[in-house]
């Protein structure tokens, strides 16, 4: 979704990388946990922190520092997991989010959404959905859904799919 289709007042969720605040659409979100203990999968890509237990499902936990460039997420007394529902090849699929901290749920009017600033060539920005603007603030508004490649997700669900079916099994 581009920034021309943003046409109505929309709910974001906001939160820290380091210095940095990004967003998510709450429609997206489905809770924050706290960070706790991330059962690490071998063999994942750096980013992948492991998995988490929650109420009975396998849910991936993705580190979005170091996906976006930056050091590990530190565990602070303010690092939370953000559950968000993303949509793999037209399958819906859960992740978590580590961030340092979440902020605040504010609204946006389209007019406070600017579309994603052209970086060169070389960088991928098609997961930022625009950059918004809040009390002088100038936030990324992260498309969840294109945040992480299908190539990166499959390889995720068939790990969520084997931990799930030794579980029952």
């Amino acid at each position: 979704m581009s920034v021309t289709t943003i046409t109505v007042t929309t709910q974001y969720l906001t939160f820290k990388l380091g210095e940095e605040i990004f967003a998510l659409d709450v429609a997206k979100v489905r809770e924050i946990l706290d960070f706790t203990t991330v059962t690490k999968v071998p063999q994942t890509p750096n980013y992948m922190r492991g998995v988490i237990n929650l109420r009975g499902s396998v849910v991936p936990v993705l580190d979005l520092r170091l996906k976006f460039g930056m050091s590990a997420t530190e565990k602070t007394v303010n690092t939370c997991v953000i559950v968000v529902d993303t949509v793999l090849d037209g399958e819906p699929m859960v992740l978590g989010v580590l961030a340092d901290s979440v902020q605040e749920v504010i609204d946006l009017e389209p007019e406070q959404i600017e579309p994603a600033p052209r970086i060169g060539n070389r960088i991928n920005i098609d997961f930022i959905q625009g950059m918004g603007k809040h009390n002088e603030m100038f936030m990324m508004i992260l498309d969840i859904d294109r945040v992480f490649t299908a190539e990166v997700l499959a390889p995720l669900q068939e790990i969520v799919e084997e931990l799930t079916g030794a579980a029952h099994g």
